[in-house]
């Protein structure tokens, strides 16, 4: 079991747990939650066989704990991140005063005359950190931390939520809330 390995089969899980589960013909319920032993099996006829262990092991050292059990570890979804449309039964929570966006400096034009949009998916992520959103950041380009007032934001009505993993999210980020660092 290599590191490279359980991150390629991580990317996999991400791709059938967030956003295209009929890539092996997988059914999640309304709340995202797959059976194990079905993802296992199909995840087997498409040539990516695991055990139960290994995906346990996955889960587990997952760096960004994308992914969670039920209580019995007899279902398995994603924490955020989706580009379907489930309900993840988050419940609005008061956001730290701010907050963090990390993206590319070439996305910074569009963002500020825009603000934050999810665009694909069900939510904008932001960071309680300034590490994690210049990890994101990264991904991208030449990263920039843009600052949220989320406080504020909180306060003028917006709602956030907290995924299981720690990554807040809301709908949208209008551009007078947000700052460069």
């Amino acid at each position: 079991m290599s590191i490279k390995e359980d991150k390629k089969i991580s990317k996999f899980l991400s791709l059938v747990l967030r956003h295209r589960p009929e890539t092996i013909d997988l059914q999640l319920d309304d709340q995202g939650w797959a059976k194990v032993e079905e993802l296992l099996k199909k995840m087997a006829n498409h040539g990516k066989e695991i055990s139960f262990e290994r995906l346990q092991h996955i889960v587990i050292t997952n760096d960004k704990q994308r992914y969670i059990f039920n209580e019995n570890h007899t279902k398995i979804r994603a924490n955020q991140g989706h580009s379907i449309n489930i309900n993840l039964n988050l419940e609005a929570q008061q956001p730290p005063e701010i907050l963090y966006h990390g993206t590319a400096t070439k996305n910074l034009d569009s963002i500020m005359e825009q603000g934050l949009v999810k665009g694909n998916r069900q939510y904008v992520h932001l960071s309680a950190d300034k590490t994690t959103a210049l990890k994101v950041g990264q991904r991208h380009g030449k990263p920039i931390i843009l600052l949220v007032r989320s406080g504020k934001m909180h306060q003028d009505g917006i709602a956030f939520f907290l995924s299981e993993n720690k990554v807040w999210l809301t709908d949208y980020v209008p551009p007078e809330y947000l700052f460069e660092q």
